[in-house]
């Protein structure tokens, strides 16, 4: 037993070894990932700011936020210049912050009282959703989109490519994005790859992991 205990545990180092080698691959798919969808949500803001700003501060049908242009253009800018710099992988651990601070603001103003669910799903409803009424809602809004489109519309091609559905728009999206900043902010960009790993080589004699 001991035998066995003792190759199994080798076994497990030359796994960790190697997964070690190849580390830089996590923070690298992130930066991917995530760099595309602040670039875009930025230049998005940008060029409807006049939109933004009076979303972020009218409080009847929208956010209620006090200086919303200001507002406006802090999110804007920081999505934009904040992708930039994860994507090249530079002070990755820095701009997590402000995206992270921004990815939480639009969890609790925008979507919280949207539940937790981005899409509403019976099925796969997660055990923390609190608002499970909202879910009920949006598939009768479903059913009744597509009783519709069946009766008036070419349905069989609206949902060539997918089914149509109705979003729920609750915090999951703006969660997911902040926890994989998380993990950005604790592991920084990640070797070979980033400006932040040759900047920390050349000026500080050493591997930034």
């Amino acid at each position: 037993m001991s035998g066995a205990m003792n190759s199994l545990g080798r076994w497990y180092a030359c796994f960790l070894h190697f997964v070690r080698k190849i580390d830089w691959l996590g923070p690298l798919a992130l930066r991917i990932y995530l760099a595309p969808i602040f670039i875009m949500a930025g230049l998005n803001k940008m060029s409807n700011i006049e939109d933004v700003a009076a979303w972020f501060g009218n409080p009847d049908w929208g956010l209620g936020l006090p200086a919303p242009m200001l507002m406006a253009w802090l999110a804007a800018l920081v999505e934009f210049f904040g992708g930039i710099a994860i994507l090249v992988g530079f002070g990755t651990r820095l701009v997590a912050i402000p995206l992270m601070f921004v990815m939480a603001i639009a969890a609790v103003t925008a979507h919280w009282e949207n539940g937790w669910s981005a899409l509403p799903d019976k099925t796969l409803t997660a055990p923390w959703e609190w608002r499970e009424d909202l879910i009920d809602e949006a598939v009768l809004r479903k059913e009744r989109v597509v009783a519709l489109l069946k009766e008036h519309g070419n349905y069989e091609w609206l949902a060539g490519v997918g089914n149509i559905t109705i979003l729920k728009n609750g915090i999951e999206f703006a969660a997911t994005y902040f926890i994989m900043l998380l993990v950005l902010l604790c592991s920084g960009a990640g070797r070979f790859f980033s400006i932040d790993y040759w900047l920390c080589r050349r000026y500080c004699g050493r591997d930034p992991s």
